[in-house]
């Protein structure tokens, strides 16, 4: 997994970044940070080409080694993901990047991972973005996993995957756990659920308390990585053991699937990322999120 130069992809000059953390057996250095970006890009992209039957403005376009994504109105997909690691993107290519969003009537938002070629980060402030906020990716070789109570029983609380027939229920469940806390509206957070976890690879798992569905969450598989994503609670279930339990059983499942890596995303402090912290997730690295001002 290790590699002292990270290429560009492209034909552009590789760069070396001297970043090398080992955090149980897990070693963190540009080559795993490039291949999670990757991953993320090409799972956001996939998402807004699924969103194309929906909304026939969508797109994934392809720009230095990442993509600039949109999936609709207000869509938190709307956004330019994988840039650091493909050289700094051409003039003529990002001027219709920023001329599309406009057109649109979206911001230009980039995701920018702080191992990601510095160049890249300078030009984009040189253009005018400015610091809007920070996501933190996290993560754990699946490993050992100890569900106490049966299979799939973690306390008080079961958990199943939930097959396409329950995806009325599992959207219900999670998008009233993150409209709790809400950043987008509630019909953005049902399509971006719907154009994530819908897709070849994607398991939904739903955990039952009392027999009513409590909380929810994603499992993704592509390249030997697990994504885990839509983790979310309703209000009335927190503080029950629901996201612990939906983190066991998708790291049982990851490892099962042959995951060499586990990784989620949180912002930084809130009560996600706790609950991740207590499963054995580790902090890798950083993402920037940069916003044309």
């Amino acid at each position: 997994m290790n590699r002292g130069d990270v290429g560009s992809g492209n034909g552009t000059k590789a760069y070396r970044h001297p970043v090398s953390l080992h955090l149980m057996t897990l070693t963190v250095d540009t080559a795993l940070v490039e291949r999670l970006e990757r991953a993320e890009g090409d799972r956001i992209a996939a998402a807004c080409l699924a969103a194309r039957e929906r909304e026939p403005a969508a797109f994934a376009r392809p720009v230095a080694a990442g993509y600039a994504c949109y999936a609709g109105p207000g869509s938190p997909l709307n956004k330019v993901v994988g840039l650091g690691f493909g050289g700094v993107p051409a003039e003529d290519e990002w001027a219709a990047v920023e001329s599309v969003y406009r057109e649109l009537g979206a911001p230009v938002e980039v995701e920018f991972a702080h191992p990601g070629d510095p160049a890249v980060r300078d030009w984009l402030t040189g253009r005018g973005y400015r610091l809007t906020g920070f996501e933190d990716v996290l993560g754990r070789v699946p490993g050992d996993v100890t569900i106490s109570g049966g299979p799939w029983l973690f306390n008080d609380v079961s958990v199943s995957a939930s097959p396409i027939e329950e995806l009325d229920t599992w959207l219900a469940t999670v998008t009233a756990g993150f409209a709790a806390t809400p950043a987008f509206s509630l019909d953005a957070l049902v399509r971006v659920h719907v154009d994530l976890s819908t897709r070849p690879g994607v398991t939904r798992y739903l955990a039952w308390v009392d027999g009513a569905p409590a909380g929810g969450g994603t499992l993704e598989v592509a390249h030997g990585l697990g994504e885990f994503a839509a983790g979310a609670t309703r209000p009335e279930f927190r503080r029950r053991g629901v996201q612990a339990a939906l983190l066991a059983r998708r790291l049982a499942d990851a490892r099962a699937a042959g995951c060499e890596v586990a990784v989620v995303t949180t912002s930084p402090g809130t009560q996600s990322q706790r609950n991740v912290r207590r499963a054995g997730f580790d902090l890798l690295y950083t993402r920037a999120l940069l916003t044309l001002s």
